[in-house]
């Protein structure tokens, strides 16, 4: 059989099961909904799997014990009617497990403790890198982000028509949102960013009654979901003519973006990556208003790994999606960020983005 004849939730459990023998534990306890999503192909809400050398248990209460059956077909479904943890207890009991690691980032403590006492004689070991198992997409993966970010773009298409002043924020994240669910989306991947003049400093500015002017940067960061998987596009524009300070700055950002994008390749560091967009910024005069990292992982969550960060250590591998997303923001003034979402390919990147980078909206009306 050849690797493309494997499916899926079969490569994604050997995926895990070649991370238990690397972690050094007998069996891996998967809490968080996106890792267990991953792993077993169940899309629930709740739920805890066991992954084990030669089996997979997958507990659930009441609510999921018809859909976890149909989804995930690799693993042994235990009903635990309202208290799936004592159904997994007992479907391990009698077996030598010796240790079980766990999401140590998002397992709370009172859980663990609950956790170590139903599963007992077993040593619970926190695991700080299991997110990592969903770094690097597959086809079906890149297929279903790719139609998240075509879902984004067209949104984009759609409000760069509507832009006008007088609009207030609200109407137009109103509008940019409901265009995205029209167009296909399961969901937003987030709540949508729309800051307008002096609030486009905000790099998370959420959408407010002001009312959009002549002339007003408008920053609009949205994204969309397509079969569980994330896009997360942001685009800056000036409502009309730009002056020659909005003109500026929005070119050194969209010459600090082109930096980063031509950095991306297999192999690459994400903290040289970063530092080849943050160069740029810091060069024109601004390296103190780019306060965050150049990007970070998209995929079954909006943030994931690996960042494009001065902190971030790894090495960028073919089949992960990324953000490039540099911005300026200069409080009482405003602020201008771009971002893109790319695949690493081996010698560099391809640009799932689509929609135009052009500053200037006309006015309408």
């Amino acid at each position: 059989m050849t690797l493309g004849t494997v499916p899926a939730s079969r490569r994604r459990l050997d995926r895990a099961r070649d991370y238990l023998a690397a972690s050094g534990v007998g069996a891996l306890l998967l809490v968080k909904t996106e890792n267990r999503r991953y792993v077993t192909g169940f899309t629930g809400s709740a739920g805890l799997a066991l992954i084990a050398p030669a089996e997979a248990f997958l507990a659930v209460d009441f609510r999921y014990e018809e859909q976890a059956a149909a989804e995930a077909t690799a693993c042994t479904v235990l009903r635990g009617g309202r208290d799936p943890l004592a159904a997994l207890s007992a479907a391990v009991a009698g077996r030598s497990l010796g240790t079980i690691g766990f999401e140590s980032e998002f397992v709370p403590f009172a859980q663990v403790t609950r956790l170590r006492e139903k599963l007992a004689p077993a040593e619970l070991v926190p695991l700080a890198t299991v997110d990592r198992l969903r770094w690097t997409k597959d086809a079906t993966e890149l297929a279903a982000i790719t139609r998240a970010v075509e879902i984004a773009d067209a949104a984009f298409a759609h409000i760069a028509g509507v832009l006008r002043p007088g609009l207030s924020e609200q109407a137009v994240a109103f509008e940019l949102e409901m265009f995205m669910r029209r167009a296909g989306a399961e969901r937003l991947a987030f709540e949508s960013v729309v800051a307008s003049g002096p609030r486009a400093a905000l790099p998370h500015g959420r959408a407010t009654d002001r009312i959009l002017q002549k002339g007003d940067l408008v920053t609009l960061d949205f994204g969309a979901v397509s079969d569980g998987y994330c896009s997360d596009a942001t685009r800056t524009v000036v409502l009309g003519a730009a002056d020659d300070r909005q003109r500026r700055i929005f070119d050194v950002v969209l010459a600090a973006q082109g930096q980063g994008l031509a950095a991306i390749r297999a192999g690459a560091s994400c903290r040289a990556v970063d530092e080849s967009a943050r160069s740029v910024i810091a060069g024109a005069g601004f390296g103190d208003a780019f306060g965050h990292s150049l990007g970070h992982g998209l995929g079954l969550e909006v943030h994931e790994g690996p960042r494009l960060s001065p902190q971030e250590d790894a090495v960028l591998e073919p089949g992960m999606v990324v953000t490039v997303e540099p911005g300026i923001y200069l409080p009482g003034w405003g602020g201008v960020r771009i971002e893109d979402n790319v695949v690493v390919t081996s010698d560099g990147c391809r640009n799932l983005t689509r929609a135009p980078k052009e500053l200037e909206i006309p006015l309408r009306g």
